[in-house]
């Protein structure tokens, strides 16, 4: 038992951002090094490590962000980007653009996809228009988790919610329109007047970048396959199967050759999830969840509307100590407890979400975004939270105050 503690304490800690001195190790390769561990100390069989690995997310996951590395490969996102550059009119134009692109992307690809697809694109066009590239790029992160708010395969953390609560994609997604679409018109709003002495006053220059060669018929293709997944996912078929299917059919109609497609996944985060469910699990064998669960229990309160704040302001706090895929892997085994578990569950997935703005480590998005930033843009810890303090409070007051009035409305 308390070898299993110490392991996953150890994983926990490179995950939370923190380093081990001697070691060089990054998150995915924490989560492999803590599941391998976790059955090398006979904490887990290597059949009940299979076993805790939840195929369904993985799944999930893969053929999401298999159809958007095809739209990155018909150089969609570069052209959507260019235009934006040439239309935006003046810099706080741009910064809205900029925020409504990340977030209404991410409400239907994976919100990490969606920052690695366009921080390298973002960067390009303020460089070119000697804009300041701070503003710009805490709007890819702190809007791609926002629109992931708003659908069950916006971001990875909802994905396991989809998997482990069999909530409906449809009347999930209605419940968290007003809290997703609010919540950008907040953060434009925020981050327009936080950088109101850094953006430019008037008109911009035409940009010279280069004109993206759009492959029209593979975007034709791959936006058709995209709606026709969303459509099995508003009708209730499998969003594991849906993804997995679609990814499957572009990958055959695309006639592009699949290996350079491929290599625009991200694999090192599907090693992390796989590693992660392994880690959980063999903490689970120990009891140290239950215990946790046991301590924070009285505190949450009996009443369905209390229970709603309470275990949400604490799941805010838990996704900025764990970040939110780690916290949710462990916080799905309290929601069947509490009262009206469907709204609990819905909670669950909008405030570890909406925490991911908080701290640069409560979203793996946000460390996407900083890392491809590159040394000569980095943020701090305390300055990153200067910001995201605010749109985190002023867009988490917006959707618990939904989510209350929906609950009582019985939506």
């Amino acid at each position: 038992m308390a070898v299993a503690l110490i392991i996953f304490s150890l994983t926990y800690l490179v995950i939370s951002g923190q380093r081990i001195p001697g070691l060089r190790l990054d998150r995915p390769s924490a989560a492999l090094c803590g599941a391998v561990f976790m059955v090398l100390s006979g904490t887990l069989t290597l059949p009940q490590a299979y076993a805790a690995i939840d195929l369904d997310t993985i799944t999930l996951l893969l053929g999401m962000m298999i159809i958007a590395a095809y739209l990155a490969e018909a150089a969609f996102f570069r052209t959507v980007a260019h235009r934006a550059a040439i239309h935006a009119g003046s810099a706080r134009g741009l910064l809205f653009i900029v925020i409504a692109v990340a977030g209404l992307a991410s409400t239907v690809l994976v919100n990490d996809t969606v920052c690695l697809m366009m921080t390298p694109i973002v960067l390009a066009v303020v460089r070119e228009l000697e804009l300041p590239p701070l503003p710009y790029l805490l709007a890819v992160a702190s809007a791609s988790n926002i629109g992931g708010v708003m659908t069950l395969t916006g971001n990875p953390q909802n994905m396991i919610i989809a998997t482990a609560s069999g909530l409906s994609y449809t009347h999930y997604t209605m419940r968290m329109a007003p809290v997703a679409l609010g919540g950008l018109a907040l953060d434009a709003l925020i981050l327009a007047w936080m950088f109101r002495r850094d953006l430019p006053p008037g008109p911009l220059r035409q940009p010279r970048l280069q004109v993206p060669q759009l492959d029209r018929v593979l975007v034709a293709k791959s936006l058709v396959v995209l709606v026709a997944v969303v459509v099995g996912f508003v009708a209730g078929r499998s969003m594991p199967g849906m993804a997995l299917a679609g990814a499957a059919i572009l990958t055959l109609i695309a006639r592009a050759a699949p290996r350079p497609v491929f290599s625009r996944i991200d694999w090192p985060l599907l090693l992390f999830f796989g590693g992660l469910f392994v880690v959980i699990d063999g903490a689970a064998q120990t009891g140290l969840l239950t215990r946790l669960y046991g301590a924070v229990a009285p505190y949450v309160g009996t009443s369905a509307a209390r229970q709603l704040v309470t275990f949400g302001l604490f799941s805010e706090l838990g996704a900025n100590i764990f970040s939110n895929v780690p916290y949710v892997l462990v916080a799905r085994h309290f929601v069947p407890t509490l009262a009206r578990p469907e709204y609990q569950w819905t909670g669950l997935a909008m405030c570890s979400t909406l925490a991911g703005n908080l701290t640069i480590v409560g979203s793996v998005a946000n460390l996407i975004v900083l890392e491809l930033a590159g040394p000569e843009n980095h943020i701090g810890f305390f300055r990153f939270l200067r910001y995201g303090a605010v749109i985190t409070i002023a867009t988490t007051a917006l959707g618990l105050g939904t989510l209350l009035l929906e609950m009582r409305l019985g939506w």
